[in-house]
């Protein structure tokens, strides 16, 4: 029902977003004296037309990167097609071709958390002029036919074992949030069965690896509700009209009013610091505001499986930390793991993962020495801001990227 119901309310914003664009056209019609009224029509018919709007599933749109002052194109391939994800590869060319520079290879564990992969864009850009750069691009799960079985995370796990063992050894690889728990896990399989392909390093970002560390509002949110109260009003079945009819799933457009409500203050500011730029002229200020909100009002629909399975393990039954998560039977121990270095990094502010849950990891991973251990705190900055924008771009991106050279065989 709550599909159907914002497909209803959808349908029913199309004469909105027509009257907006209509008025939009006729401010930009006024004449020249009623140039201060035209702007505040203009861009009160915008704020009006884009909560009207629905957004598709945005490109990475990396075309090119510069490595040593070099400019390299960036084609996207892809490397495995999995019936709810896809293994894709940005790879670096010459004029001439395909170039192996011989740069350490990075697997980039996007979230399957309501957002595609693509609000990873910044990640990836930031870490392709120093590396083999791949990442998990999760599909909206409402496209998955249901002949194709249910998700959860055992077949999450399956999925990260197929795509590590694909690329192979020397590989590093990183989580970002919700996919740090799966990661780990991972790791210590392959380590408890000393697999040539154990990653040289694994870095964790943002990750409710022990969520019972510092609770912030997502954890009092799970504390106070029971698994049935999540499935009763969080799950619901893709209507008749998609590819994935019939299938359950957790709506994106439920993960992202959980996701504003988080920040409603930050997210009206922005909203008013949008409507000032546009009567400002801001072009520039106002194409930064929208090309964000853009991506991050672009969700997918997680398979109702996977997301319970979320829920139950990381958040209520702290399975993990507990040293009672398995995998089809065999049980999780992260302190197998001896031969995959490992970085935390969290971010003071963060509000969604909060600072010493991911630190948490190193005390799993006990048989660690302390030369194979990092952890940074980005002081200032919250959940986003560990993987996108300036601070990520120019503080903890570098030392990632150190981290990694350090525990590659090539350097």
């Amino acid at each position: 029902m709550l599909y159907h119901l914002n497909e209803f309310k959808n349908v029913a914003m199309m004469p909105t977003k027509m009257w907006s664009d209509a008025v939009g056209m006729f401010a930009s019609a006024m004449p020249t004296e009623a140039d201060s009224y035209s702007k505040i029509l203009s861009a009160s018919s915008q704020i009006i037309g884009r909560s009207a709007m629905t957004f598709d599933q945005p490109q990475f749109g990396l075309s090119q990167t510069v490595r040593h002052n070099e400019v390299l194109k960036v084609v996207e391939k892809k490397i495995m097609v999995k019936p709810f994800c896809t293994l894709r590869y940005f790879q670096r060319q010459r004029e001439e071709g395909v170039v192996n520079f011989k740069d350490p290879k990075v697997l980039i564990c996007a979230p399957l958390s309501g957002h595609f992969a693509t609000l990873l864009r910044d990640t990836v850009k930031a870490m392709l002029p120093h590396h083999e750069v791949y990442i998990t691009d999760w599909h909206n799960a409402r496209d998955v036919p249901l002949k194709e079985g249910k998700f959860n995370f055992q077949t999450y796990i399956d999925y990260l074992l197929d795509f590590i063992r694909h690329l192979g050894k020397d590989l590093h690889i990183i989580a970002v949030c919700q996919p740090a728990v799966p990661v780990l896990s991972t790791v210590s399989l392959l380590a408890e069965y000393n697999e040539p392909c154990q990653p040289r390093t694994m870095t964790l970002m943002g990750g409710p690896i022990d969520t019972r560390v510092n609770p912030g509002p997502v954890n009092q949110f799970a504390e106070d509700h029971s698994m049935l109260w999540f499935k009763n009003n969080l799950i619901s079945k893709v209507p008749g009209s998609y590819v994935g009819a019939g299938r359950e799933v957790c709506p994106g457009f439920l993960m992202l009013q959980g996701f504003m409500s988080l920040n409603v203050q930050r997210h009206q500011e922005a909203n008013f610091n949008l409507f000032k730029k546009l009567i400002q002229g801001d072009r520039e200020g106002a194409e930064a505001h929208t090309k964000f909100y853009d991506e991050y009002r672009a969700v997918l629909d997680m398979p109702a499986d996977y997301y319970l399975d979320s829920i139950r393990i990381a958040f209520k039954e702290h399975l993990l930390p507990k040293g009672l998560l398995t995998w089809r039977g065999y049980l999780i121990r992260p302190e197998k793991i001896k031969k995959t270095a490992l970085m935390t990094v969290e971010g003071e502010l963060d509000e969604i993962s909060c600072s010493g849950q991911t630190y948490a990891a190193h005390e799993l991973c006990s048989k660690l020495p302390d030369t194979m251990r990092s952890h940074y705190l980005q002081l200032g900055t919250g959940h986003y801001g560990i993987f996108n924008g300036r601070r990520w771009r120019e503080e903890i991106q570098p030392l990632i990227s150190l981290f990694i050279r350090e525990h590659d065989r090539y350097h």
